[in-house]
């Protein structure tokens, strides 16, 4: 069974945004998934370092990435939990992705054309995760 590992740049300041992330986390923690805070202080070379240090496949959540439905999420999802890799998840700084060749080749995924506080899009993105996981699952969490 994969891993997937969900990466912030910086720990949410907000005690809503990170309560909701914690409780998303927590049911997800016995799924393979967890939340992992990186320093908002580290500049965005240093936390590319970071994840490329991380191994496994490298997903970015990126305003230019694919954009998806939650079902066609899911079936992302699935295929991450049945990969032999470790998969990482990673929301980018505030700022958004620098333009570092090392991201060049890299798959990148949207969570909506809006525009999102930082702390937010972490909660979006671990809500559809779990979202994902119920449809794996097979639970009535998902109503569409």
């Amino acid at each position: 069974m994969g891993r997937l590992v969900i990466h912030t740049h910086g720990v949410p300041k907000e005690k809503a945004y990170r309560r909701l992330i914690e409780l998303y986390a927590e049911r997800l923690q016995a799924r393979g998934v967890r939340v992992e805070y990186h320093s908002s202080k580290l500049s965005a070379a240093a936390y590319i370092d970071r994840l490329h240090e991380a191994g496994g496949d490298l997903i970015l959540l990126d305003e230019r990435g694919a954009l998806e439905d939650s079902l066609a999420f899911a079936a992302r999802y699935e295929g991450w939990q049945l990969s032999s890799h470790t998969t990482h998840l990673a929301l980018g700084p505030a700022a958004g992705w620098s333009d570092d060749e090392r991201l060049a080749s890299t798959v990148r995924l949207s969570l909506s054309p809006m525009t999102f506080p930082h702390e937010l899009a972490a909660v979006v993105l671990v809500e559809q995760v779990y979202r994902a996981s119920e449809l794996h699952r097979g639970t009535g969490y998902h109503k569409a």
